[in-house]
């Protein structure tokens, strides 16, 4: 963003200490409630497929995952400027209300329009606000460290995604649907306090980084190969990895497995995210950023064709399949923010993130709805969903591949405009 490379000094970041730290926390605990729904979405999306909209066709119930899907990049690259030049707290506020507001209405859906608006709007658009400020917040206090300190905050979501299934799954038979998600409310309202009260930023407002200037894509930026290769392939995991995120679910239970078990397949995707979000980044510092995320989309891609593909059903495989893609996939969230970081100056860098993930949000809209339409074509059967998924992961490794050689080609060639280097 415009001026940004005046906050580049190592020596304005405290890297540690109560205020630093409790930024931590707090972005701990508001990722932990507000990412939790992100998290579980599948056990949603199985739910309401198999009640309330039991009659519609899985590629109509996919849009509202699909918007949902769209509206946390799409509002999140324009939260972005907001949050340089207001600051956190009121965004906080904001998202933590329409998390709060999605959670409690969606017990009084009952027809398709009133979870398009309640899921897919509102809980889209809360769930941006949290996706985006605390980690930003943690940009303002840590340079060296930053890499470890995100990982950490956003390994809150983790736990979050295997807390709610949890709770939803042992509490809606018991006490109803509607109930089950107000406790829910409930104990995301009592994560997402401590985020409102705690994430604060270290510098001061800067209003002129709301310029239209870092706020609007800037499509001209994709003449360079390099840029336009990444968001292709960034475009194409995202298409694949929303996929296994909302169906393992359903897929279980059409495979005859309980209900009970079912949900806690996304608890088991959720437990190999955890160490997924941090591990990769640590291994990055060392081989390579691109390296990292070449390595842990081919873990993604063998995962979904080597283990998925086969399964059938089979528990034992299923279960590995959701802990080795929870662990692959949960690296896209760290990495691929940097990767873009190396492809453009500092100053640039919010024109080049907008850009690029304006393009990505429109994967994001339309792989789940896709993918339902493909369940349908393929008689309720999975192989198709699979192989989409399989083909959307295939796709992006080659364009990481390629990005990678020519990187390496400019480097033999003496062109250190791309840097080669992975620091921060």
């Amino acid at each position: 963003m415009d001026k940004e490379q005046q906050n580049d000094s190592p020596g304005l970041y405290p890297e540690g200490g109560w205020k630093a730290n409790s930024v931590v926390i707090g972005s701990f605990c508001s990722i932990m409630g507000g990412l939790g729904l992100m998290n579980s979405i599948g056990i949603y999306q199985a739910w309401i497929s198999t009640h309330q909209l039991e009659s519609m066709s899985a590629g109509q119930i996919g849009w509202i995952f699909g918007i949902y899907n769209f509206l946390i990049f799409f509002c999140g690259i324009q939260i972005g400027p907001i949050f340089d030049a207001k600051g956190p707290r009121a965004l906080m506020l904001v998202g933590s209300i329409l998390i709060i507001l999605t959670l409690i209405l969606v017990g009084f859906c009952r027809v398709y329009w009133h979870f398009l608006v309640v899921i897919g709007i509102l809980g889209g658009m809360g769930t941006s606000f949290i996706f985006i400020v605390p980690v930003a917040s943690i940009g303002h206090f840590f340079y060296r460290r930053r890499g470890a300190a995100t990982g950490l905050a956003l390994s809150g979501g983790s736990i979050g995604g295997v807390i709610f299934p949890l709770v939803l799954e042992y509490l809606a038979p018991k006490i109803g649907f509607a109930w089950a998600t107000r406790v829910i409310a409930l104990i995301t309202l009592i994560l997402l306090i401590p985020g409102c009260i705690l994430v604060q930023s270290n510098f001061p407002p800067k209003p002129s980084l709301s310029s239209k200037r870092e706020i609007l894509p800037d499509l001209t930026i994709l003449k360079d190969p390099l840029l336009a290769l990444t968001t292709l392939g960034v475009f194409f995991i995202e298409w694949g990895f929303f996929i296994p995120l909302e169906y393992v679910v359903s897929y279980s239970l059409a495979h005859g497995m309980s209900r009970r078990l079912a949900y806690l397949t996304i608890v088991f995707f959720n437990a190999g995210s955890f160490p997924g979000r941090w591990l990769p980044g640590i291994m990055a510092d060392k081989i390579g950023r691109f390296n990292t995320l070449i390595l842990t989309n081919v873990l993604c891609l063998i995962a979904v064709l080597a283990v998925w593909m086969p399964a059938s059903g089979n528990v034992a495989a299923t279960v590995i399949f959701a802990v080795v893609f929870g662990f692959a996939s949960g690296s896209n969230i760290s990495l691929v923010p940097v990767c873009v970081g190396e492809l453009c100056s500092t100053e640039s860098y919010g024109r080049f993130y907008t850009t690029v993930y304006t393009i990505v949000s429109l994967g994001a809209l339309t792989g789940v709805p896709i993918a339902g339409e493909i369940i349908h074509r393929c008689q309720g059967a999975y192989w198709g969903l699979i192989a989409f998924a399989g083909c959307s992961y295939a796709a992006g490794l080659v364009c990481f591949i390629v990005v990678r050689f020519m990187q390496e080609r400019k480097g033999k060639k003496g062109d250190r405009t791309i840097p080669l280097a992975d620091t921060e």
